[in-house]
């Protein structure tokens, strides 16, 4: 009932405030002390209480309020089982700079706080890491030496107890007052990290409004996943600095995190009220073991096997009559090279993203290459497979028109394959399988992504590829045009789909070239022995995944029930293997070609 009055007094107040904006130069409505509260991103008056049920977020104009550490931790963790470290620490005057201390006991007695981040060991969803946070009550939570000492002590105790770490960031930068003390805090922070990273644990930063400076130039961008906040402010230099070093108006939307996704800096954007939820997926996924599960999948599928052999050896004719059955839809009619090179381009073919929800669960995507741009031609991140963590990279070309001019027709740029291979490397460090769906006309070749090093791109993904110590899988789904398709190839085995295409160039550009007439391309293509079924019998693949029809996205189900039983077969044979073993392996394949 009291709740129910104040709703009335609040719809009241927003009434009058609105009107009074309205209204140029009136006076805003007096806003009662604690009850309420005005949003500094839109001005009207808000209900403290459903700010808090909201997790500090506008429910108007849906703004990001700052949230204290402590908030932030009963956000996050499970109740009770946050445990603090160092939470007293020895104030420190390096430069023995005139007031800092007087200063720094002010704020200490305001905030309630020993230093600008609170570290300690948490659960999230029974899950255990390492946290740690920011917060910008404390000095804007510039990093002095007790800020870098406490992430260094929470990193290093991570790294002995074998535990990931999650740092909410926030920062305006380096303490003036400390000087270069300060920003040995950058390389010391980074030099743990890397010895974490070293020991092959996960390191997750979420970065929060707002997150500049020698913090954004050191931990908060060194994460194996870099989440961010909706609308927070991340850079380097903040805006003011930059329009008054060199006088430039910004446009409206620079340095925010959608401004940072878009340039592949970021890995997702994660709201609020999703954090828990998303943060205990990522845990969950990394701590599973890959291994265990290969074994465990093993197990099962002998089981599988047997049940089935068993039941031939009982009804041998109804099963040879199910094999023959199959071989005449794997056969179908005859079909020229042409035909297939049509099919693989139909429009109606499903997309890797259609391949991805089919074959995979809890797929959390992964944006940008941490250089340039995120490419929307290839769509990456973590997955499970059966509950086995996989990591999934897929050349898209998309669904429907204004998706193909978002993927740039599956045709992708340098920074896409930037991206693929920094989502392998993560791959390799956390011991997942990656597995690349391929369906590229071939790299794009524009003259801004020339600019950018498409060739050095591509040859660096071969480089890089064929010393992985995980098994790498590809299955070409569509169109594998030249070395945009190899650029995620190098694999210890390549599937094709049964009217999927592989080849040096396009057939156009093949009969262009060599005999100067692109009308000649149905010859080409016969020529050049693209189809599934003529690299198979010449070895350059291991696989062919039939089409009882050409696949669309009806039958799609159907046709990836056949590829997740022998991605499952691909999984348990590499398990076995040692890394060495999957390096020599793949080095061999090639090297027979």
């Amino acid at each position: 009932m009291l709740r129910d009055m104040f709703k009335k007094t609040y719809t009241r107040l927003d009434s009058k405030y609105r009107s009074d904006r309205s209204a140029d130069g009136q006076e805003e409505p007096n806003i009662p002390e604690g009850l309420w509260r005005k949003c500094n991103k839109c001005g009207r008056p808000i209900y403290t209480e459903d700010v808090i049920e909201n997790f500090y977020v506008c429910p108007k104009c849906k703004g990001y309020f700052r949230v204290h550490a402590y908030r932030r931790f009963e956000m996050i963790a499970d109740t009770d089982s946050f445990e603090e470290w160092d939470k007293e620490m020895d104030f420190v005057n390096p430069l023995d700079f005139a007031g800092y201390e007087k200063k720094f006991q002010a704020v200490k007695e305001k905030t309630n706080l020993n230093e600008a981040i609170v570290t300690g060991k948490v659960l999230i969803e029974g899950e255990a890491a390492v946290m740690g946070v920011c917060d910008s009550r404390f000095f804007m939570s510039s990093m002095g030496y007790n800020v870098g000492e406490k992430i260094t002590r929470a990193v290093e105790r991570a790294t002995e107890e074998r535990l990931p770490v999650i740092l909410y960031c926030c920062s305006g930068g380096a303490r003036m007052q400390e000087g270069l003390v300060s920003l040995m805090q950058m390389a010391k922070t980074s030099a743990a990290l890397k010895r974490h990273q070293d020991a092959g644990l996960l390191y997750v930063t979420v970065l929060t409004d707002p997150t500049t400076g020698g913090v954004t130039a050191s931990f908060a961008m060194l994460g194996d996943l870099i989440l961010a906040e909706p609308g927070a402010l991340i850079g380097f230099a903040g805006p003011r600095v930059i329009e008054q070093t060199i006088g430039q108006k910004l446009p409206e939307g620079f340095q925010r995190a959608e401004f940072l996704l878009e340039h592949g800096f970021v890995d997702c954007i994660v709201e609020r009220k999703e954090q828990k939820a998303f943060l205990a997926k990522i845990l969950r996924m990394h701590r599973a073991s890959t291994k265990a599960q290969g074994i465990r999948n093993l197990f099962e599928s002998e089981m599988a096997k047997a049940a089935e052999l068993q039941m031939q050896e009982e009804n041998p004719k109804e099963s040879k009559q199910g094999e023959e059955s199959k071989e005449s839809k794997r056969d179908g009619g005859k079909k020229t090279a042409w035909d297939t090179v049509l099919l693989s381009r139909k429009a109606s073919r499903p997309p890797a993203s259609s391949y991805i929800q089919a074959l995979f669960t809890d797929f959390i995507e992964c944006h940008g290459d941490r250089l340039y741009r995120d490419d929307g031609a290839i769509v990456g991140g973590i997955a499970l497979f059966h509950g086995c963590p996989v990591t999934v990279i897929a050349q898209e070309k998309g669904k429907n028109t204004k998706d193909n001019i978002k993927c740039n027709f599956g045709m992708p740029s340098p920074e896409g394959y930037r991206k693929a291979l920094r989502l392998m490397k993560q791959a390799e460090k956390f011991n997942r399988p990656v597995i690349c769906l391929v369906d590229t006309p071939g790299a794009f070749c524009g003259m801004e992504a020339e600019e950018r090093g498409q060739g050095e791109a591509i040859a660096r993904n071969l480089f890089e590829m064929s010393s992985l110590k995980v098994p790498v899988l590809t299955l070409v789904i569509g169109e594998g045009g030249s070395g945009g398709a190899l650029a995620l190839a190098v694999s210890n085995e390549v599937w094709m789909m049964e009217n999927a295409v592989y080849s040096i160039l396009s057939p156009e550009g093949f009969a262009s070239i060599l005999w100067k007439d692109s009308k000649k391309a149905a010859e080409a293509a016969r020529v050049m022995k693209m189809t599934s079924r003529d690299l198979l019998e010449m070895g350059l693949i291991e696989k062919v995944i039939a089409e009882p029809e050409p696949v669309e996205m009806k039958n799609l189900p159907e046709i990836a029930k056949e590829i997740e039983n022998s991605v499952q077969e691909f999984l348990e044979k590499y398990g076995r293997m040692s890394e060495a073993e999957v390096v020599e392996h793949r080095y061999r394949r090639f090297r027979r070609m």
